[in-house]
């Protein structure tokens, strides 16, 4: 079996990144299959410019931009697995929505303009009746942080908030609660969840070492398998920076909803939410829908 000695993976902090950690120590604990070199970055970018220069050869990502990396490397990399369902809750500070009709006429705060939060919110408003340009008004600030002090403060009421910012938040104002899952919604109306996060490899690491994605996904499912004994994965996800707290991570990561999808499964798992970003921003995705060949099955 043709096995390189070291792997280079990269992650984002949060839910996407989080599938790492139980690898991540028994990585350095010696032992797994391969060293695994996983660094955690808290931006996206700073990751495609590691998988374009070869530096990462497997990383976690969110799915449209793995999608939009697919077009734009020509088939360079490939979606592996896919590792976490939609981590976006409504935050309340109140009990006035019960149901999407309850948003009516209200203000909702978000971040993400332009990007998925956006098109996931506006896809949920019209879906659910509600004209998003006409029923409710949409504020959206720059950043998570600015988010964060807004709910904090009390003077955002209703807001689209991602985990683990969402245990963050409502620990340091606990009138705020969860009115609505994202999740629980889509899949109502879909069946399937909108699924945000995902792993890829570089296609030059699949050919040089065609024995070790299987390898290497066995061992990162045991990873996501292990997430279940929460206390020993959330003190974990402190060491390793991947949730701030121990405290936080522990209430958090049943809602990170990571999950674990390989193979064949991916693509009818996925194409329903590619086609709703595509057909909000057709750049969301890369400029077209990713055909078969984005999609990683072992030989």
């Amino acid at each position: 079996m043709n096995l390189p000695t070291e792997v280079n993976a990269y992650g984002l902090v949060g839910p996407t990144g989080a599938g790492f950690v139980n690898m991540m120590e028994k990585s350095g604990l010696g032992q797994t299959s391969m060293k695994y070199n996983v660094n955690l970055v808290t931006a996206p970018d700073a990751i495609v410019s590691k998988l374009t220069t070869g530096e990462a050869d497997i990383a976690a990502i969110p799915t449209n931009l793995a999608a939009s990396l697919y077009q734009k490397t020509n088939g360079g990399i490939q979606m592996i697995a896919i590792n976490t369902e939609c981590v976006l809750y409504f935050l309340e500070n109140g009990n006035t929505i019960q149901s999407f009709d309850d948003f009516k006429g209200q203000t909702i705060y978000s971040t993400g303009e332009g990007s998925n939060p956006e098109y996931i919110l506006r896809y949920l408003l019209t879906q659910k009746g509600i004209d998003p340009d006409k029923d409710v008004t949409l504020k959206f600030v720059a950043e998570n942080e600015e988010l964060a002090a807004l709910l904090i403060k009390g003077e955002a009421k209703i807001a689209l908030v991602p985990e683990p910012l969402c245990t963050t938040v409502q620990a340091k104002n606990q009138d705020l609660r969860i009115a609505v899952s994202v999740n629980e919604e889509w899949k109502a109306i879909n069946s399937k969840s909108p699924l945000m996060g995902c792993l890829v490899a570089t296609k030059a690491f699949i050919e040089k070492y065609p024995d070790a994605l299987p390898v290497f996904l066995k061992e990162y499912k045991e990873s996501i398998d292990g997430i279940s004994d929460l206390n020993k994965s959330a003190e974990l996800c402190e060491k390793y920076c991947i949730i701030a707290s121990a405290e936080i991570a522990k209430k958090a990561l049943p809602r990170c909803l990571i999950t674990y999808i390989d193979g064949a499964d991916m693509q009818p798992a996925i194409e329903d939410y590619f086609q709703v970003l595509f057909d909000a921003n057709p750049k969301s995705v890369g400029g077209k829908m990713p055909d078969a060949g984005f999609y990683y099955t072992a030989a």
